[in-house]
């Protein structure tokens, strides 16, 4: 039986991070599965996150750091990661969001006994100080379409085998849900997508986040639908209309529902920076 770990290539962009970033590359680094790279592509940063960056550079070999000439937004930091990327497995990383320890080793044995493509997992949403707010469960399986009504993978527990998508995936670079579209590429490559339903990660809720409001996002969920399916604005409108709009409404009250069952309080748990 095989027991060699394979390499895993974590992405993670990196913005005017200083306040968080020490505390997300220290739950990678903290992996129980130790044969990682660390690749972080900074977006001109004018707060310290790069100086930061540097000390980690040089204190673990795993950790590569690049810059951007000028701010081109989380797509491009994200892409110029996955071409630097040498491992067979890519995962994501936002520098203000943060893992469990065995999060790596249980995606990895997961995704070895279901012989799949990509995998992912629930996580607990944080605020800004890291205290809970929510835990979003991860459906057991999704397929393309039922991604395109609904993106219910959780980005930063996404991580997927270069070997059955013909290698690795480039994002296309639209200004917001790049991530999503990203998503829904490889899963035009595999078909259907795996989760834990055990939460690995925890997502930081901040309000001056380029997601934050929800809104604002409508005009990019239909431009990732022409991006990357090659629908028309019409049709775009139309599936926002009758598919996605009763699904998330479904989403949020299950959400809510899942809080109440798992007793979600603002103050429980530990902080996440």
């Amino acid at each position: 039986m095989n027991n060699v770990q394979e390499l895993v290539s974590v992405i993670m962009p990196s913005y005017n991070s200083c306040r968080y970033i020490s505390a997300s590359i220290d739950s990678i680094l903290g992996q129980t599965y130790s044969n990682l790279e660390l690749i972080i592509t900074d977006d001109c940063s004018t707060d310290g996150t790069i100086e930061i960056l540097q000390q980690y550079a040089k204190k673990d070999h795993r950790v590569r750091i690049f810059s951007l000439p000028e701010n081109k937004g989380a797509g491009m930091a994200r892409n110029n990661c996955i071409r630097e990327a040498r491992g067979r497995y890519l995962a994501f990383c936002d520098s203000d969001d943060r893992w469990m320890p065995t999060k790596l080793e249980k995606q990895i044995a997961f995704m070895k006994a279901k012989d799949c493509c990509m995998v992912y997992a629930s996580y607990i949403t944080c605020n800004e100080q890291g205290s809970k707010k929510g835990v979003i469960i991860a459906p057991q399986q999704q397929s393309l379409f039922q991604t395109k009504c609904d993106d219910k993978i959780g980005f930063l527990t996404c991580i997927y085998d270069t070997t059955k998508t013909g290698g690795k995936l480039f994002m296309p670079l639209q200004r917001k849900r790049q991530d999503y579209a990203y998503v829904l590429m490889i899963l035009q490559k595999c078909q259907y997508a795996y989760g834990i339903q055990e939460p690995l990660a925890y997502y930081r809720l901040r309000s001056e986040s380029i997601s934050a409001n929800k809104w604002s996002l409508v005009k990019y969920e239909m431009l990732t639908w022409r991006v990357v399916f090659g629908d028309s604005r019409l049709h775009a409108f139309l599936f926002f209309i009758f598919f996605f709009m009763p699904a998330y409404v479904w989403k949020k009250m299950n959400v809510k529902m899942t809080n109440v069952k798992y007793s979600i309080k603002e103050n429980d748990g530990e902080p996440k920076s």
